[in-house]
Order: C-alpha cells, then sequence, then structure tokens
C-alpha cells in the first residue's frame, strides 16, 4: 500500500515522532491511523523502556494553584538535558502533572514509596474482607491482590489513570513523552497543599 506524505506528516504532528518512524507504523497498519497511533504507543513504550535509568540531572520546577486558591502544587519533574527541559512539550507535561497531583491528591510517585506498615495493614484489611464475604481460601490472595492495584491508582501519582484522558495512566503518559523527546524523564518530589489540611 502506498503511504501519502500527508498522512505521515499528519501521524507526526500526532504523536511528535520522527518521520522515519511514522512511515513504518502506517505501513504496518494499512495506513489506519488510530491503529498506528497504538502501534507507535507500543514501540515507545519499547524505546521510553530502554532510556529508564539514564541520570536525569536537568528539569523544572513547576507550580499550579487551582482557581479558588484553595490547593496548590509544587512539582519537580527531571530530564536528561537543559534542551528538553526548556521544549513546550516538557513544560505542558510539567503542567498536565501539577493539574493531577492537584485534582486526584496522590499520597506517592509509585507503588515502591508506599511504606510497608501502611502495605501490610492495606493486605490486613482486603484479607479479612474477602473471607467475611465467604469468598474461597485459594481467591483470597488474588482478590488482595486486586484490591492492592487499586488502593495504587487512587494513592501514587504513576498509576493513577491520567485525568485529561483516563485510558492511560500517568505512567503510560511520561512513557509517550520520552518516546516523542528522546530523554528519560522522572518524578523527583511534589508537594500538595490544601487550605486548612495538614500533612
Amino acid at each position: 500500500m502506498e503511504i501519502s506524505a500527508s498522512l505521515v506528516k499528519e501521524l507526526r504532528e500526532k504523536t511528535g515522532l520522527g518521520l522515519m518512524d511514522c512511515k513504518k507504523a502506517l505501513i504496518e497498519t494499512d495506513g489506519d491511523m488510530e491503529k498506528a497511533i497504538d502501534y507507535l504507543r507500543k514501540k515507545g513504550a519499547l524505546k521510553a523502556a530502554k532510556r529508564e535509568g539514564r541520570a536525569t540531572s536537568e528539569g523544572r520546577v513547576g507550580s499550579y494553584i487551582h482557581m479558588n486558591g484553595k490547593i496548590g502544587v509544587l512539582l519537580e519533574m527531571n530530564c536528561e538535558s537543559d534542551f528538553v527541559a526548556k521544549t513546550d512539550q516538557f513544560a505542558e507535561l510539567l503542567k498536565d502533572l501539577c493539574m493531577q497531583i492537584a485534582a486526584s491528591a496522590p499520597r506517592w510517585i509509585s507503588s515502591a514509596e508506599v511504606p510497608e506498615e501502611i502495605l501490610a495493614r492495606e493486605k490486613d484489611i482486603y484479607m479479612t474482607q474477602a473471607k467475611e464475604a465467604g469468598k474461597p481460601e485459594k481467591m483470597l490472595d488474588k482478590i488482595t491482590e486486586g484490591k492492592l492495584k487499586k488502593f495504587f491508582s487512587e494513592v501514587c501519582l504513576l498509576d493513577q489513570p491520567f485525568v485529561k484522558d483516563d485510558s492511560k495512566t500517568v505512567e503510560e503518559l511520561i512513557k509517550e513523552k520520552i518516546a516523542q523527546l528522546g530523554e528519560n524523564i522522572t518524578i523527583g518530589r511534589f508537594s500538595r497543599f490544601q487550605l486548612g489540611q495538614s500533612n
């Protein structure tokens, strides 16, 4: 199938990826734009995985104050170079993540940061609930695991559904940006302030 230059250009504008990547994706998916985007997202996740672990000593601190002035967020987001830190795409991601934190109030960046005692307490609660609901013994671990996953999606930033598009998690959103920008991006730290609430 012949892929037109305008189709390649359209896909490039939508994804921010290189012309050859876009052309290949369209060839692989017979010119179907949506399938090509999915193809590139899958490919992007692989590219992003290769970049994980690379040092991120540059970046920016972003802030967001909710319209009524009652919620504020400070977020440090890191990348590999000052060049990427100054791009519009990096700034847009930083702003989106500040809004995500304001709206969804995560307590930790990732599930790896959840303290062991909180994890143990949550597991105990879910196990007890499942037993009291009369669930079979062999299903208890699986039920507990499912509830823990839901818990992480509520309290861990990377596991939360992205507020602007809940078909992907924040982690998937960041991996897409890593693929587009060609650099590793990490969350350094964040603080969320809500009027009348102590930490």
